[in-house]
């Protein structure tokens, strides 16, 4: 039988005193969370925010212009000075709505990343939420009874329902309070009727989750992030309550900003000049929240997406790691053959470990190996004919809990090239380094593939494996492979694939 799926073999624990950052690079702020490992938890040390406007600087065509670029840059160099001491595994980076619709986000992210010094994920809506929840949930104790949390960004807004640290239903839609600004307010100028007739579209747009969220139902209401906390502060400076969000609250801040009219002459000194440049498209869309899905009060949580990634970083250290529920879940669904998922595994990591003496791969590239290989043949349920294609198909397009839009991408162009011809327009899709890692990668993946064709039990002898160049040499006992000629043919196809990449495969009899 398998092993239990965790991700403790996948990387070193955090040791007692490390420290460990999260970045999140919203479409309206930059935060940075930084905390030390202390028996066992995190605590939280230092934050920086800087708010970068990055959805402002995107055109119609969702390229984005110099200055909201540099301003991007520039904070991500300051960023990169308080992590420069921080261990490349211990900091985890991960990118919202902006770059989720950024057109050629991978320039963007190979300048981001050099400024920065550590790697870049790209995740998903549905993923952001996930996390935003996981942030909240351990900002308030989990309580007897569901919770409702809703976080708005500068591109997309996030609805979450949960039971402690379980999530029940998550949804994200193109809502953000910079999004809204641009959809329905163009020259940043509103009127009561433009305002209604706003709200009335955003309204629409929540239809398609109203019915199971309201079904779910909910105890309490909590808002994250800046928008709605900013929310908050206004309605008590101006005591309307005592920070807590009500209908009612929104319905007399939404009649003052209207009264305003425009961005250049809100009057609400509690917040920055940058964040009145947004509150209108976040009030619009928390108002028209409260009143599509019947929300009575909602209180505000310090915690939202950055301290989630965090907490999501212990987590798997700890073996609860949602990625390992999502893969075990995908080879149940897909008719899987476990055992052989994992003795390609075992294989693959065993040349891994020997490779790293030639490459500079990391303990992402082991992860994400390990993890194509649980899930190398998921296409056979489609069909066997070109199931290499199928089953990278599936892997970069499905919704996957745990899992960042980049790490998916990266093990979908792991699985599409484990057989056959090298495909080489998939690594195109990939930073330069992440495309170089990944193809080696992919040959340490073919090769046991490869020496595991027949799906059997059968003591597979581990080769001596060295790298001169860009020759791989594989040295394997004489008498074996006298044995086994079906694998020696197959070696001798590998060596052709392999040539146009450009790499060399000798095969050396002992």
């Amino acid at each position: 039988m398998p092993k239990t799926l965790t991700a403790a073999v996948l990387r070193k624990p955090f040791k007692e005193g490390d420290l460990v950052a999260a970045v999140d690079l919203g479409s309206n702020s930059f935060h940075m969370v930084v905390a030390r490992h202390v028996l066992g938890q995190l605590r939280i040390i230092d934050r920086i925010k800087e708010h970068v406007m990055l959805a402002d600087g995107l055109n119609a065509r969702k390229q984005l212009n110099e200055k909201a670029e540099k301003r991007a840059l520039d904070c991500l160099a300051l960023f990169g000075q308080r992590l420069a001491n921080l261990k490349p595994q211990n900091v985890r980076v991960v990118a919202t709505n902006t770059l989720r619709t950024m057109a050629d986000a991978r320039t963007f992210i190979e300048r981001a990343e050099a400024a920065l010094g550590h790697r870049i994920e790209i995740i998903a809506g549905r993923e952001e939420a996930r996390l935003i929840y996981m942030g909240v949930a351990h900002d308030k104790p989990p309580k007897k009874g569901k919770r409702l949390v809703i976080d708005i960004g500068g591109g997309s807004t996030e609805f979450v329902i949960g039971k402690g640290l379980e999530i029940l239903e998550r949804e994200s839609l193109q809502i953000g309070c910079i999004a809204n600004i641009k959809r329905f307010f163009p020259n940043n100028q509103w009127t009561a009727k433009s305002w209604q007739k706003a709200k009335a579209k955003i309204g629409v747009d929540m239809q398609p989750f109203l019915k199971s969220f309201i079904s779910q139902g909910w105890k309490e209401a909590y808002g994250a992030s800046g928008t709605i906390k900013a929310l908050s502060e206004i309605a008590q400076a101006k005591n309307l309550s005592d920070g807590t969000l009500t209908l009612k609250v929104l319905q007399q801040l939404r009649r003052e900003l209207v009264r305003f009219g425009s961005t250049a002459k809100i009057r609400w000194p509690q917040i920055s000049q940058s964040r009145k440049h947004s509150i209108a498209g976040g009030l619009l869309t928390l108002e028209a929240a409260f009143e599509v899905l019947g929300i009575e009060r909602m209180h505000t949580s310090d915690y939202a997406l950055r301290e989630g990634a965090l907490f999501d970083m212990l987590g798997r250290q700890l073996d609860i790691d949602p990625r390992m529920a999502s893969v075990k879940a995908l080879q149940e669904r897909y008719s899987i053959d476990a055992i052989q998922a994992e003795r390609v595994e075992n294989y693959a990591l065993a040349l891994f470990n020997q490779v790293r003496k030639f490459w500079p791969l990391t303990v992402h590239d082991r992860e994400a190996l390990a993890l194509a290989c649980k899930l190398h043949e998921i296409g056979l349920t489609v069909a066997h004919s070109q199931h290499h294609h199928h089953g990278a198909y599936l892997i970069e397009h499905s919704d996957i809990a745990g899992f960042s839009k980049t790490e998916q991408q990266f093990i979908a162009v792991l699985i599409r090239n484990h057989r056959r011809s090298i495909h080489f327009k998939s690594l195109l899709g990939l930073s330069e380094a992440r495309a170089v890692n990944a193809l080696r990668c992919i040959l340490l993946l073919r090769l046991s593939v490869l020496f595991y064709r027949n799906h059997t039990d059968e003591k597979i002898p581990k080769p001596t494996v060295s790298v001169t160049g860009n020759t791989i040499a594989l040295t394997l006992s004489k008498k074996w492979l006298a044995r086994h000629p079906l694998t020696r043919i197959d070696l001798e196809s590998e060596r052709a694939y392999l040539k146009a990449a450009n790499v060399s495969l000798d095969i050396i009899e002992k």
